[in-house]
């Protein structure tokens, strides 16, 4: 890290319980442990939120006319006495709001030199239709730079025009490997707690949300049962389960919103993700850094993060998914520890939380240098 420390703003559409969410907030303070200046900046309240030690500046953002400008002339003041040398914005309305902000300042400034850093990242292959590729597009010129979570990410906005190519950068996810780190005492505790006994429990963590595609899920599942009637599946995440009325659900726990993610992922014996679409989904990478077998659909990042220490099937394919958990409980006791270990270490050397802070600082920094006059 340079001598003097930099003044980081980190801004959010919302610190609702999400991995986007989740992971800003761990980056940032990390930076404030490293002796940087941190504050967060959220457009809009969430009923349940991550919890926060640093400076939170919230707009209560209106989606409205009056209420954007209301939240520009906000920001921008605040901005003007924090005086950040980042500006590090995350997800679509967040990003889009920080160009805005951006352009805003150096007309209220009437600034001729070039902008403080900013900085905007993209958390999913689909961010929504045209009309936000559009505004992508058109603000692009008040972006220094633009990073994705996956590889998959950053060629489809650069492929859509959304992000010009010379500026687009991949910087995946980070996992934090001492929080989620195997533990066979809790692993006992939870399973007694959960009434799991001995059988094979498979876990999704994520919201009820059509990414997610949980009738995948629960169509694979019945397909699983019919060869081991003993299974279960544990469901984490926000959300109306009523959604799934009429679907397969034997032997199926809707859990809700969990903030005990490390210890259901020690009670399961493997996990499985069914999404339509992702970007790079931070419960895979936990699950790999707690040993466990993950079969996973193959979209956005997913087959960057797991590489060959899962099974990944194609979205929308039940039959694919239930074939592919049940090889996954018919492989034999020293191929999984090995798989589950390799797992770990994948997660250890190329996605830790550590080294992605490192990662970040980095390129801030050069940042920084590349803007100065």
């Amino acid at each position: 890290m340079d001598e003097k420390p930099m003044r980081i703003l980190y801004i959010l559409t919302s610190l609702g319980i999400g991995g986007a969410e989740k992971q800003v907030v761990a980056l940032a303070e990390r930076m404030a442990a490293r002796g940087h200046v941190v504050a967060l900046l959220v457009l809009v309240h969430a009923e349940e939120e991550w919890p926060v030690k640093l400076p939170v500046m919230r707009l209560n953002l209106r989606k409205t006319p009056l209420g954007i400008v209301r939240g520009l002339s906000f920001a921008s003041d605040f901005l003007l006495l924090f005086r950040p040398d980042i500006r590090h914005s995350h997800t679509f309305p967040a990003n889009i709001f920080t160009r805005l902000l951006a352009w805003r300042l150096r007309s209220k400034t009437r600034e001729k030199a070039p902008l403080p850093v900013v900085l905007n990242t993209i958390h999913n292959v689909t961010e929504g239709g045209w009309h936000r590729m559009f505004l992508y597009r058109a603000t692009d010129r008040f972006a220094h730079k633009t990073t994705a979570v996956s590889a998959a990410a950053a060629e489809r906005f650069i492929r859509l025009h959304a992000v010009s190519a010379g500026k687009m950068q991949v910087l995946t996810n980070g996992i934090d490997t001492d929080e989620f780190a195997p533990d066979r005492a809790r692993r006992k505790q939870t399973r007694a707690e959960m009434a799991a006994g001995g059988a094979f429990v498979w876990l999704a963590v994520g919201r009820l949300a059509p990414a997610k595609d949980y009738p995948n899920l629960l169509r694979a599942f019945a397909q699983v049962r019919a060869t081991h009637p003993g299974a279960r599946l544990w469901i984490a995440g926000e959300g109306d389960s009523a959604q799934f009325a009429g679907q397969p659900a034997q032997s199926v726990e809707f859990l809700g919103l969990r903030r005990d993610v490390a210890s259901l992922l020690d009670a399961a014996d493997g996990f499985v993700l069914s999404s339509a679409w992702e970007g790079m989904p931070l419960a895979v990478g936990e699950a790999m850094a707690m040993e466990k077998i993950v079969v996973a659909t193959g979209v956005g990042g997913v087959r960057e993060l797991i590489g060959d220490t899962g099974l990944i099937v194609p979205p929308h394919d039940s039959p694919a998914l239930a074939e592919a958990m049940l090889k996954a409980m018919s492989i034999n006791e020293m191929e999984c520890k090995t798989m589950r270990r390799a797992a770990r270490r994948r997660i250890q050397m190329h996605y830790s939380m550590n080294v992605k802070t490192e990662e970040w600082e980095r390129l801030y920094e050069e940042l920084l240098r590349d803007t100065q006059p």
